[in-house]
């Protein structure tokens, strides 16, 4: 059999035991077919809302969409207060690793008044709903903080990857035309303290910034240069705020976040997202694909919140869900090849996300460093990023997941805010190296040049992704340019109304995507 076989033999089913305490069932496809928009419906109302929709798509305006536009929620309270209220509030949140080995649990009552004191002193800042925040730090807890405070309220987040150049913050600082940026003194890379504030510093070094002030959260103790009346230490004023601050409803259509992608042209696009919309699909996908239960799973997604991942199935999915999860500031291979064993050891990680990339990783670095730890209580794998090939596919399987836990490997993009196509856990026969089909509530199409489907089969013939109806979690737009929007994600198939994905796919003969 080939690498890049298809062969439906070659199909891994989850197991019976899987398959009957699994989220999903195959009534889902047939639900979602059968009333599209019920579907959705019925996945928002899994969130708390202040104010309920009675409308679920507008779209109008295509390509610019409204999802449960009349509805009103707090993205934040939807995250942490409602768990505490429900009586969850001694549950972890956050199983956080830093790099030198020390370490921090936060419960949800911890979470939701880390969150009220930022909320409390950015609001003492003069920041009102609409304006922007960048966010430009490590993997430390005070990230997400700012991120749900940010949320909370109404305040539009730009976070930049810390890894960035001072010229990348700044044009996306620029861009956003954000009034506050927030980060670290310094950030911890292999063992050693690298400055993060002085890139900072650099970025607005030229005049005509928007930045008000600058937040510092003390990481690494490195002596930092702070500029008088723009600057704050973190510790001096957010850990001093009230922990106690009430959420107020914004409308599902208020912006919640800007991403930037570099395009492969001209300036970085910032992807805008929405709340209502977003959350729904975040939070939908996050309980479906990783088949979550909250309480008793421990959930790791290894990215940064600088990428959409992050975003998504660190931050607002998760969080949303009541997971218990964790997050880490280092390297797989800071101090050693085995840190990413060891945490999964220490905590009793059951649900697992990572690259393919890293995947291939572990496989050059050998299975006796894995094999020398329990990873027993994995039952999920998942996988992001990029295709993962069939051969890493298999060793991930066996090596990681005992030969016995399914794998969700999924596609979407920073667009889609949201997991597009993966196999459903419980459900489907996965093929290795293969996406599957679009999760219930998703419509997808491979086409070619002219936007004819592509036949079953055709492995030969690759076509190009289609998204052909709105999702919730869809952008909103670019940041400051619609029509860059339109003409880069919707000008190819216009005519019929197509969202153009930009990666090509082929379809099998039992009609899975690759």
């Amino acid at each position: 059999m080939t690498e890049t076989s298809a062969d439906h033999l070659d199909a891994y089913p989850p197991s019976a035991e899987f398959a009957a305490a699994a989220n999903g069932d195959a009534s889902l496809h047939a639900r979602a077919r059968a009333d599209r928009e019920g579907f959705w419906a019925e996945q928002a109302r899994r969130l708390h809302w202040h104010q309920p929709f009675t409308q679920v798509l507008d779209w109008d305006d295509a390509p610019f969409a409204k999802w449960f536009a009349d509805g009103k929620l707090n993205v934040a309270y939807n995250c942490v207060d409602r768990h505490v209220i429900d009586g969850h509030g001694d549950q972890v949140a956050i199983h956080w690793e830093g790099e030198p080995g020390d370490s921090r649990d936060l419960t949800y009552s911890d979470l939701l008044a880390e969150v009220s004191r930022a909320a409390n002193y950015l609001t003492g800042l003069g920041l009102v709903a609409g304006d922007r925040v960048a966010i430009y730090m490590p993997m430390v807890p005070e990230a997400i903080v700012s991120m749900l405070a940010c949320a909370r309220l109404g305040l539009t987040h730009s976070v930049v990857f810390a890894g960035f150049s001072p010229s990348a913050l700044r044009q996306r600082v620029d861009d956003a035309a954000a009034k506050l940026v927030i980060t670290t003194d310094g950030q911890w890379r292999r063992g050693a303290a690298a400055p993060l504030k002085a890139a900072v510093d650099e970025a607005l070094a030229e005049g005509d910034s928007t930045v008000e002030h600058v937040l510092v959260v003390r990481r690494t103790g490195l002596d930092t240069e702070m500029t008088e009346g723009r600057d704050i230490w973190w510790d001096e004023t957010v850990s001093l705020s009230s922990p106690e601050h009430e959420a107020q409803a914004f409308d599902a259509e208020h912006p919640l976040f800007i991403l930037y992608t570099s395009g492969t042209t001209g300036k970085p696009k910032g992807i805008l997202h929405t709340s209502g919309g977003y959350l729904t699909q975040a939070a939908y996908t996050h309980h479906q694909v990783f088949d979550h239960k909250p309480g008793q799973d421990v959930y790791w997604c290894t990215a940064d919140i600088g990428w959409v991942t992050g975003h998504s199935y660190i931050v607002y999915g998760p969080l949303a869900n009541r997971a218990t999860e964790i997050v880490y500031e280092g390297t797989p291979n800071f101090p050693d090849e085995h840190r990413h064993w060891q945490i999964i050891e220490k905590y009793g990680v059951s649900i697992y996300y990572t690259a393919p990339t890293l995947v291939r990783t572990f496989m050059k670095w050998g299975r006796e460093i894995p094999d020398a730890h329990d990873l027993s209580s994995l039952r999920l794998l998942g996988s992001v990023g990029e295709p993962i090939n069939p051969e890493a596919w298999r060793w991930y399987r066996d090596v990681v997941g005992g030969n016995k836990t399914p794998i969700v490997d999924t596609w979407w993009q920073t667009e889609t805010g949201a997991i597009m196509i993966s196999p459903l856990p419980g459900v489907t026969a996965a093929k290795p190296g293969a996406a599957m089909t679009p999760l219930p509530g998703v419509s997808a199409k491979v086409v070619d040049e002219e936007g004819n489907p592509v036949e079953l089969g055709e492995t030969e013939a690759n076509g190009y992704l289609v998204l052909d109806e709105p999702w919730p979690s869809m952008l909103r737009g670019i940041w400051g340019d619609n029509d860059r929007y339109v003409d880069t994600y919707w000008s190819r198939y216009a005519e019929k109304g197509w969202y153009f994905a930009g990666d090509g796919a082929k379809l099998d003969k039992d009609g899975d995507l690759w």
